[in-house]
């Protein structure tokens, strides 16, 4: 009789926030008596067919969740054919949709939401499971030299457009002593970069004992572990800025000049209708004390096109906010309505679909050609260095302290001298390729 354990296929869609729920889950299964195997290709790559596949759903805009019901349903073929034994969903999309789903795919062996997706272990086992010694215990799924910590869930902005609260419900925050031991147990395990990540950084602590803002004090808290090498901060909102963190940020080597601030627009219309609860000359107050307060910082933001009620004169505004700011980063996407949002409720979305597309054409153009100015500007310079990978023809890939993981831009190195994989050295920038640069290492970075 064969002793292989069961093997168990992770896949995750959406965002690194849904990325930590799956290493806490492949920590759970791995604690039960399972293989588990981190799966974004649907197989692709993978030495055997698993025997059950779990996917993380995202449910946060249209494309997204046609791509999990789509993911969803390839590994349902496969089970019809024989090759897995059950397939199972947990997440965003089982959270908002768990009724609507039980009905239209019942081939379904489990449907879980975004809180209650331990309990797939226990369904998969068949018996009652022990829970971790601690709730953050987890499998990296990244390179063991980096990973993501969630320090918050949920969210109680309500802009006009977002789903996000009606799948994670209110915002509620993580002890800073829960966040700090999980950081010191990674980093004791060699894990050295660390970003930061929740639904809405600027809330953190505005649940906890005091009612406002600790993410300044966590940031001091997490940049004093040993082994913390890169501290990045990821989504924070514009309203109610925390600024006292642009102090932590400056007082600690280690906390990358680097803030993930979406924003949305700029037109002042458009931004109230988006219950934004900002301005537009309070957002160009915003990034200038940004600015000023952390010199050279990496701005990175999410700018959206088409909401109803974006005019060509509001979306000629957004262009020229654009080149005025000259974002180092910037993604963005078109308006696309969410069920039950507010906006739903109340606007027509309107705007053609044509128009959108033409309109976040037009912007990423433009921010295109403000990245490939920005990495020209950057040669000549040296940098510090996180060494990610090896790639086939032997060069190194890394990053700055100016690029997150899988979002932003690389670092090429040529193959000698030998460098460690997850060390940090002091590149000089040598050239810079559309978004990308390249370099020679200078020396080693000590922290």
């Amino acid at each position: 009789m064969s002793s292989r354990r069961p093997l168990v296929s992770i896949v995750s869609m959406g965002c690194s926030k849904n990325l930590v729920d799956s290493e806490r889950l492949a920590r759970r299964f791995l604690d039960a008596g399972f293989d588990i195997d981190f799966d974004s290709n649907r197989t692709e790559g993978v030495d055997e067919a698993p025997d059950y596949v779990v996917v993380n759903t995202c449910g946060f805009i249209g494309d997204a969740k046609e791509e999990s019901i789509e993911t969803v349903m390839d590994y349902l073929a496969l089970k019809q054919s024989g090759e897995i034994k059950g397939v199972y969903i947990m997440g965003c999309l089982g959270e908002r949709y768990r009724r609507e789903l039980e009905q239209e795919i019942p081939e379904l062996d489990g449907l879980y939401g975004k809180f209650d997706w331990p309990g797939i272990v226990a369904d998969i086992a068949n018996h009652e499971t022990t829970a971790p010694r601690h709730e953050w215990d987890r499998e990296l799924s990244t390179a063991p030299h980096y990973t993501y910590i969630k320090i918050s869930e949920g969210c109680n902005r309500f802009c006009a457009f977002c789903a996000i609260p009606l799948i994670t419900g209110r915002h509620h925050s993580r002890t800073i002593e829960d966040i700090a031991a999980e950081v010191a147990h990674l980093a004791s395990e060699g894990t050295c970069e660390f970003n930061i990540i929740a639904q809405d950084l600027s809330s953190y602590g505005t649940d906890l004992p005091g009612g406002k803002s600790r993410l300044a004090e966590l940031i001091d808290t997490l940049a004093v572990i040993p082994g913390v090498e890169m501290l990045r901060l990821h989504y924070a909102y514009p309203a109610d800025f925390p600024y006292d963190v642009l102090d932590a940020m400056a007082r600690h080597k280690n906390v990358c000049r680097y803030l993930d601030i979406a924003l949305q627009h700029i037109d002042d219309k458009v931004l109230t209708n988006m219950r934004r609860h900002i301005t537009a000359d309070e957002t160009r107050e915003l990034l200038a004390r940004i600015r000023k307060a952390v010199p050279g910082i990496a701005i990175r933001t999410t700018l959206m096109v088409g909401f109803p009620g974006e005019d060509e004169e509001a979306f000629e505004n957004l262009l020229d906010f654009v080149r005025e700011q000259r974002f180092e980063r910037m993604g963005a996407f078109a308006y696309c309505e969410e069920d039950d949002t507010y906006a739903a409720r109340n606007f027509n979305d309107d705007i053609p679909q044509e128009v959108k597309d033409e309109r976040l054409s037009r912007l990423m153009e433009l921010q295109e050609e403000i990245a490939f100015e920005t990495a020209a500007s950057m040669v000549g310079n040296t940098m510090r260095v996180i060494i990610d990978e090896q790639d086939v023809d032997g060069r190194y890939i890394g990053r700055t302290e100016f690029d997150s993981p899988d979002v932003d831009c690389n670092v090429y190195l040529p193959e000698t001298p030998a460098l460690e994989i997850g060390n940090i050295y002091d590149v000089r920038i040598t050239g810079s390729d559309a978004f990308d640069l390249m370099g020679e290492v200078v020396t080693y970075q000590n922290l």
